[in-house]
């Protein structure tokens, strides 16, 4: 997936170029396109977008908070390594959190929120998996999580799901080619989806559990077939 050049100059309303740097290199690191352990160059990041270095730099602090970059004096800043130990860690996390956002958002979703949800559901239900890019693939995953996150009415939770389900994004590009069932992976979302708009919270929580557990068991079949 390659870089889209920024905009120059920011509009009101709009996102800053640091914002926009940081969606641009994260998902670069999520698709793998910067691979785990490469080293980051602040200069070639800031070329290839278009920007200067600082809003660089800004995304940079910010992807290091998410687990996604760390950076070591004197050598840079690389791409976070995906250890197979991340897998169990990451997992352990989101069967607790997914279907406490599940629950919670089949709950205290606002009616603009489960419209919102419903566009999503339409969004799975005609999506072609065999003419799919990764790309578009991994992005509505991410539209079905983030829209439960969002409905779930606690910021606090959402940001803490994004960034693990950031990472589990990361290890899940890591095997795609080799995960049997994609299309049910990617379908479970409409029962789910389901539940969270039609208010059966303990539903919504089951289905949350069944599917994190099986990306999770999924993913490590894949890994250690490798």
């Amino acid at each position: 997936m390659a870089f889209e050049t920024l905009p120059a100059t920011e509009t009101a309303g709009s996102k800053s170029l640091a914002e926009l740097a940081y969606e641009r290199i994260r998902d670069k690191l999520l698709m793998l396109d910067i691979r785990p352990g490469d080293l980051l160059n602040d200069d070639s990041l800031a070329k290839d977008l278009g920007v200067g270095r600082t809003p660089v730099r800004e995304a940079l602090k910010r992807l290091e908070l998410d687990h996604l970059v760390v950076t070591y004096p004197r050598r840079g800043t690389f791409a976070s390594r995906v250890e197979v130990t991340d897998l169990a860690f990451i997992s352990e996390i989101r069967m607790q959190l997914e279907p406490l956002a599940a629950s919670r958002a089949a709950r205290e979703a606002t009616p603009a929120a489960r419209s919102q949800l419903r566009q999503v559901m339409k969004e799975v239900e005609s999506f072609d998996l065999d003419s799919a890019s990764v790309v578009e693939t991994l992005r509505l995953d991410a539209r079905v999580h983030q829209g439960i996150y969002a409905a779930s009415g606690n910021p606090h939770l959402e940001d803490v799901l994004i960034r693990y389900d950031n990472l589990a994004t990361r290890i899940w590009c890591m095997v795609l080619d080799r995960l049997p069932n994609l299309s049910r992976h990617v379908h479970e979302h409409l029962d789910l989806l389901a539940a969270v708009i039609d208010g059966d919270e303990a539903k919504a929580a089951e289905l949350a559990r069944v599917h994190v557990d099986g990306f999770e068991k999924a993913v490590r079949k894949a890994l250690f077939a490798a």
